[in-house]
């Protein structure tokens, strides 16, 4: 039994995510094959032969991988996944993309979000905002799953796995990448991030989500998020927003200011390692979920923590 992993990749590195997919692959037993498509890509395929658990790389190195659109590399992954029992990618935006494509093609049930593998056919996911876990047995002969990276560690890396060249699929021709809008930052990834400083629709504006919030970020090396209401607001662009419909984080360390903590809010840090919520009403649900919390006027907490750190 071999496993495949679709590498999330710039086409020089390897993704963090894939790491975290990697995990959750070692626990079905089997080898763990991952898969690198994209032009140029020989550095991502040398560093995702470093990670550890990986038996083997796969490298398909072609001009219309570039991009790494959905349509072409579900075409690929569908004529390579006859030779494999397990499909995993990451569950980003990209592998939400993709996967569902090639689950399609080969008339397969999807098993989305997993948080933990049982057996090899039986996983653990999420449902109803992650109120409720849900324990499900796959009978398809392939099975195609994406991963919710934050409920695994990230894989290590002192391997030296080969890397064997596959052939490329038909280019479909269907979607072409009219460009990118990439946001720089000095601060973290979201995603990846160690600590956290999320705010919420409390701040009262843009400028003050910035005035409050980017100092105490900047003392802590923390990545900036924050909850839908705030992105609604329009305090702060998308790419920012933290939960259900956002991104999925689980840091060291998630300071939620202002944040009252709806469930779908919720959704999207709880697995955080320690929690803390500052808000002037002590019967915000945040207080429910948090290791930490402080009743209190933001306006006057935040800039003396900020001072104190």
């Amino acid at each position: 039994m071999a496993i495949l992993v679709i590498a999330e990749h710039d086409n020089q590195s390897i993704k963090a995510a894939t790491l975290n997919t990697v995990t959750a692959a070692g626990k079905l037993g089997g080898d763990v094959h991952v898969l690198v498509a994209g032009a140029g890509c020989s550095a991502a395929a040398e560093a995702a032969a470093k990670v550890a658990g990986v038996a083997k790389v796969l490298v398909c190195d072609a001009p219309h991988y570039e991009a790494q659109t959905a349509e072409n590399v579900a075409e690929l992954v569908k004529g390579l996944a006859q030779g494999y029992s397990h499909v995993l990618a990451p569950a980003t935006s990209a592998g939400k993309n993709m996967l569902p494509r090639v689950a399609a093609l080969l008339d397969v049930a999807q098993i989305s979000d997993i948080v933990a593998v049982e057996a090899p056919d039986t996983f653990v996911r999420p449902i109803y905002a992650g109120n409720a876990l849900a324990t499900v047995k796959s009978a398809d002969a392939i099975k195609l799953i994406t991963v919710r990276t934050t409920a695994f560690d990230a894989a290590g890396d002192g391997n030296a796995a080969p890397v064997e060249a596959v052939a490329a699929g038909a280019d479909l021709g269907t979607t072409a990448l009219v460009g990118r809008e990439i946001t720089k930052s000095a601060r973290p990834e979201l995603g990846a991030a160690k600590i956290i400083v999320s705010g919420g629709r409390g701040l009262g504006s843009g400028d003050n989500y910035h005035q409050l919030l980017e100092p105490l970020a900047d003392k802590l090396g923390a990545a900036l998020g924050a909850s839908r209401a705030a992105v609604d607001a329009g305090y702060v662009p998308n790419d920012y927003q933290v939960g259900q419909t956002g991104k999925i984080v689980a840091p060291q360390l998630y300071i939620a200011i202002g944040i009252s903590g709806a469930i779908q809010h919720l959704a999207g840090m709880k697995d955080s390692k320690v929690i803390v919520a500052i808000n002037k009403d002590p019967e915000a649900p945040i207080f429910q979920v948090a290791d930490y919390g402080l009743v209190g006027d933001l306006f006057q907490v935040v800039p003396e923590l900020t001072g104190a750190v």
